[in-house]
């Protein structure tokens, strides 16, 4: 069986001198990126504009305007580069001078200095031509911390600098709550809240919010799915008049910086495997396409990205879209990979706006279907384009299993549910194996010590700083999924902006 071998942040250089480049020699675009809506109606914005906004007004989600280029000179030298320095290269085009060159040097490096390895976002091999991005060595153990530790300090940097305090709200499916929640508490700028539904994540979970008693963090669970939270969350953005008095911050996927920060691993990844010389293949578990999504984006500033492989749980909304070009809602099924259990995969929305050729009216129309008919179908021609790309996968419960198990028996280590869904679907369709294929190994396996059990008859151990987790007390407000109800508690408990 191949040896597990991890790619930390200094690997020996390329014999043909291909990661010798000076580093100085970036080849990045300089043009200043202006974001615009998915939905056409809202004006052209700069990211100090957006980043605290989360929705444009007319409801869309933005995205760039036009996206910034990375020749290749500049990916090459992304391969050994250390990982806060990768950050701020790939990075600063998107922040259109919103933010000084050196604070956001510091705020980088800060952001990852807590992060529990070197490489921060490292790669290891479990088989011949696969290899896991292990994305979970931050404060919580999960992959949103390497855009959210970031988002936090973004937040806190925009705020002090008009003298203004936000309220930020999240809806989390699991593993959004946690980091937002120990990327914002204590701030002095900040109040958060997050929704999640109520005993549908995990206990680890639950426990990595409900526990942090910071005065400024407060925990609601929702009678109800994590799609009826994504839409109280939307809801309560698109209620003009409470999102100004309360000066809502998102920190959801729906927020273009969440995004951008996560295209640095897979351009890091791509790196060290050898791009852009050659083409890289992504796994990606995902419910609400916002991880894979950034690999898009990866791929249109110049990435060679082979395919991006859509592996999605019992909750198949993606996969269904990616087979038959129909996008229909379903109720949400309660699985082993608890953070993908979603129907309205909200990052969709981005990827929409290229397939309808940038035309946000065309957009407006297919989400209006969307919450009124429970769906709609993409043309012939944009399905197509999708799939040029883009790879759906369903997995379901006993093969999210069983890839547990084999990866533990052909190579001693654990891997969480999510990751293994993201593992199995490497393997269940054809694809070329020509080219490296990259997993995105998602959450600690301690998160989701029951499964992983369940499949090796091992219980994976919480890390020693975690190890106060199942006695602390734990704070948290239980709601319906009641609009009316959640806002008077926030009116009630926050501190309105200004």
């Amino acid at each position: 069986m191949p040896r597990a071998d991890s790619i930390n942040k200094r690997p020996a250089l390329d014999p043909r001198n291909r990661l010798g480049y000076p580093q100085a020699n970036l080849s990045v675009s300089t043009h200043l990126v202006n974001y615009v809506s998915s939905r056409g109606q809202a004006p052209t914005a700069g990211f100090d504009q957006i980043l605290l906004a989360g929705l444009a007004p007319d409801g869309g989600l933005y995205l760039p305007a036009q996206w910034p280029a990375l020749g290749a000179r500049a990916i090459a030298d992304l391969a050994g580069c250390d990982y806060a320095e990768a950050a701020v290269r790939v990075l600063t085009p998107f922040l259109g001078g919103a933010v000084p060159p050196e604070t956001f040097a510091a705020m980088v490096a800060d952001a990852y200095a807590g992060f529990d390895h070197p490489a921060t976002a490292p790669l290891v091999q479990i088989d011949d031509n696969l290899w896991l991005l292990e994305l979970f060595h931050g404060p919580t153990l999960a992959f949103k911390d390497i855009a959210l530790q970031l988002l936090g300090r973004l937040f806190d940097h925009g705020l002090a600098a008009r003298g203004e305090h936000a309220t930020v709200i999240g809806a989390t499916s699991g593993d959004t709550g946690s980091a937002a929640i120990h990327a914002c508490m204590d701030r002095d700028n900040i109040d958060i809240f997050i929704l999640h539904p109520k005993g549908r994540v995990s206990e680890v979970q639950r426990r990595q919010m409900t526990t942090v008693a910071a005065a400024n963090v407060h925990n609601i669970a929702i009678e109800g799915t994590f799609d009826h939270c994504q839409y109280l969350v939307k809801a309560m953005f698109n209620d003009t008049s409470f999102r100004a008095e309360m000066r809502l911050a998102a920190v959801n996927s729906i927020n273009w910086a969440r995004i951008m920060a996560q295209t640095v691993y897979y351009l890091t990844a791509a790196a060290n495997l050898g791009a852009p010389e050659r083409e890289i293949a992504f796994s990606v578990p995902t419910g609400n396409f916002g991880d894979v999504y950034a690999g898009y984006v990866a791929s249109r500033m110049g990435l060679p990205v082979r395919q991006l492989r859509v592996a999605t749980n019992r909750n198949d909304i993606l996969a269904r879209l990616l087979s038959t070009g129909q996008y229909r809602t379903a109720a949400v099924s309660p699985t082993l990979s608890p953070s993908m259990d979603i129907q309205v995969a909200s990052n969709f929305e981005r990827l929409l706006f290229d397939l309808c050729g940038r035309d946000g009216a065309a957009v407006a129309r297919l989400m209006g279907s969307l919450f009124a008919d429970g769906g709609f179908e993409i043309e012939a021609a944009q399905l197509e384009q999708a799939r040029a790309l883009f790879q759906g996968v369903r997995i379901d419960e006993d093969a999210t299993l069983a890839e547990i198990a084999r990866v533990h028996a052909e190579t001693g280590r654990l891997i969480d549910p999510h990751t293994a869904v993201g593992v199995a679907a490497t393997r269940a369709a054809a694809g070329d194996r020509g080219v490296p294929w990259v997993a995105l190994a998602t959450a600690h396996p301690a998160k989701f010590p029951d499964a992983v059990a369940r499949a090796t008859g091992i219980r994976p151990e919480l890390p020693a700083r975690w190890s106060h987790l199942m006695e602390a007390p734990e704070r948290c407000r239980v709601l319906e999924r009641d609009l009316d109800a959640v806002q008077a508690y926030i009116r009630a408990t926050g501190r309105p902006g200004n």
